[in-house]
């Protein structure tokens, strides 16, 4: 397992790396740790990674010893299947929480060569990205929030016309979340692969380790990953208050 990934989800879940890369379940009490990743932060009641098979949960007290119980012999590879998500968020009510998102996470450990000779690409960093600011055709590319923040994106232009771009956080010191926008009318023509293959090549410049999140019924997104040459390695979910 990548060396980067496995500190980063010990710090994330409140364990050590020995834990991350063990067969075992692991289930322990939620810290706010320094360096863990950050995307929409907010009280955490419980999240639930799988990876390897097996299962990374991490919550309030009260809720992390009913998780445990109720699924310490599980096997973390159908654990996001309907059956088993039906009877985590049946649980969840008794703690007044539900399931808030579920997702596939992709990471890309190796630069590739990128064809972009029929595109103008031209790379944004810091200030640069102010002119995208509210700017609807972007709202995956860039977040403009405080907390994670926008480091660098990628456009695509033909003819001086923006036909996508790919941004990327800083979800954590070490591991870079892109996201990608295609102006519809150039949908179908390979842009989304070609700026996430460039991003993650400024990435993997830059020392870090992109990684891609989607949708769980998102296949194009998916398809867009790959052909990045983007790997799948985990899935993950939180949950949020329903009060």
């Amino acid at each position: 397992m990548n060396e980067i990934l496995v500190k980063q989800l010990a710090i994330d879940f409140c364990t050590e790396e020995g834990a991350v890369t063990s067969r075992e379940n692991i289930f322990t009490v939620y810290t706010p740790l320094q360096g863990r990743r950050i995307f929409e932060e907010g009280e955490c009641f419980l999240k639930i990674a799988c990876i390897n098979g097996k299962i990374l949960a991490s919550g309030k007290k009260d809720i992390i010893a009913w998780v445990r119980e109720t699924f310490k012999d599980r096997s973390g590879a159908w654990f996001m299947d309907v059956e088993a998500l039906h009877e985590l968020e049946a649980g969840l009510k008794m703690f007044h929480c539900q399931i808030a998102q579920a997702h596939p996470f992709y990471i890309a450990t190796e630069m590739s060569e990128v064809d972009t000779k029929d595109y103008e690409i031209r790379i944004f960093e810091g200030e640069e990205l102010e002119p995208f600011r509210g700017d609807e055709r972007f709202g995956e590319a860039f977040l403009f929030h405080e907390l994670p923040k926008d480091e660098i994106g990628v456009g695509a232009y033909r003819d001086g016309v923006l036909l996508g771009m790919a941004g990327a956080t800083s979800d954590s010191d070490s591991m870079w979340q892109i996201g990608i926008n295609v102006m519809p009318e150039a949908e179908g023509l390979g842009i989304g692969s070609m700026l996430v293959a460039v991003l993650k090549n400024e990435i993997l410049k830059r020392g870090k380790l992109p990684f891609y999140g989607t949708s769980m019924s998102h296949i194009a997104s998916q398809r867009v990953a790959l052909g990045a040459g983007f790997v799948p390695m985990w899935a993950e979910l939180y949950c949020k208050s329903c009060k």
